[in-house]
């Protein structure tokens, strides 16, 4: 990568430019530039696609092999690798946590015999799209990230725009307009990974200008930007979320059609239990979940609002965080909820967390659980 800037040290070349050129992946080559540039050996710009360049460290690190050491790449990586070499029985399983972009672990999960990381990578690969769906807070957007690094996210909701997607116009510093790509574009000019969270609450209308990149077209026009036809990228790929249970989440048979694997998110409630969360808080969610499946609910603890308890509960104590519990719960909900908490955690009753009387100054002041004096410049 290095070598090929320094040799042409008056252009700027993209991500595509320098994949053509280089025989690799656009991830791979993506993740190589940005390397160059967090260590200064060479400059990233461009106001829509990256573009990069050589500058006066480049042709010193074009000089000098740096090679990873064991465990550096991502599960992508390692999971092509092993697959062009060894017979899938043999092809290593990525089973042990993974950390994410935002520093958080995520624990792989088993599908179709294959840890989940590993799973979607092989269809990634086999370029199917995925439609993962299942109630907010099981772990669908977890998962992508967990499988792609060089994952793109469009966050879905009734306001997202084409716009959102492909692009618009932007006001410049120099008070001008620049066309400023959408994540969509740059997912497909770089050949990364797009997850579309939440899709069914985009419109359809907005949702068919993503059609043509998946289907054999692979590629789409940008009408806006002088009418543009942007193509596909080797390694492009592109995942869904859909939350059935959310109001106007809407499954159209176009958007599902698009998809040729359509994958159930649940929690796992074991997992629940091995990363330490009260016992008797996940027997009662295992319990309302399946009054959920009986279709005799509507709502039940996930892994998300698992996890939550157990912060509330190591900032708050035990007590709050089972009412905050119940009080998170849907209204039409809450009392079926409240009783089975009462029941697993054997307490007398539970309201929703609430605001009581207003104390006296001094104990206002006081930390919890304090007896003594007050503390000066402490308020709650």
């Amino acid at each position: 990568m290095a070598r090929l800037l320094a040799d042409r040290p008056a252009d700027t070349l993209t991500i595509g430019d320098m994949a053509r050129q280089l025989g690799h992946s656009h991830g791979a080559v993506r993740n190589a530039a940005l390397t160059l540039v967090r260590r200064g050996e060479a400059d990233q710009g461009g106001s829509g696609q990256p573009e990069f360049r050589a500058n006066a460290k480049t042709a010193a690190a074009a000089q000098t092999a740096v090679i990873s050491p064991p465990g550096t790449h991502s599960p992508r990586t390692q999971a092509a690798t092993a697959r062009t070499t060894l017979p899938a029985a043999a092809t290593p399983r990525q089973t042990g946590p993974i950390r994410r972009a935002g520093g958080q672990l995520y624990h792989p999960r088993e599908l179709a015999d294959l840890p989940d990381v590993e799973a979607l990578n092989r269809l990634r690969d086999a370029d199917v799209p995925v439609l993962l769906y299942g109630p907010p807070g099981t772990g669908k957007t977890s998962l992508v990230e967990a499988a792609f690094e060089d994952l793109l996210t469009v966050a879905g909701d009734g306001d997202t725009t084409v716009g959102d997607l492909i692009g618009e116009y932007t006001q410049a510093d120099s008070g001008g307009y620049v066309f400023q790509y959408g994540p969509l574009v740059t997912a497909m000019t770089e050949g990364r990974a797009l997850l579309i969270d939440d899709a069914t609450l985009i419109s359809p209308k907005v949702l068919a200008a993503l059609y043509p990149a998946m289907d054999g077209r692979r590629q789409i026009q940008v009408k806006a930007h002088k009418g543009e036809t942007i193509k596909a990228e080797p390694g492009f790929y592109v995942v869904a979320g859909h939350n059935p249970g959310v109001h106007g989440a809407v499954l159209t048979e176009a958007l599902a059609s698009r998809f040729s694997v359509q994958i159930q998110i649940g929690t796992d409630y074991d997992l629940a239990l091995a990363l330490r969360i009260d016992a008797r808080v996940v027997r009662a969610a295992r319990h309302l979940a399946r009054q959920v499946e009986l279709g005799e609910l509507g709502w039940a603890p996930q892994l998300r609002e698992l996890l939550s308890y157990q912060k509330t509960e190591a900032v708050l104590g035990t007590k709050a965080a089972l009412a905050n519990l119940v009080g998170i719960a849907p209204v039409e909900d809450r009392d079926t909820v409240a009783a089975a908490v009462i029941k697993a955690a054997g307490v007398k009753n539970i309201a929703p967390l609430t605001l009581g009387k207003q104390l006296p100054a001094s104990a206002a002041r006081q930390p919890p659980g304090s007896t003594g004096s007050a503390q000066r410049g402490r308020s709650r």
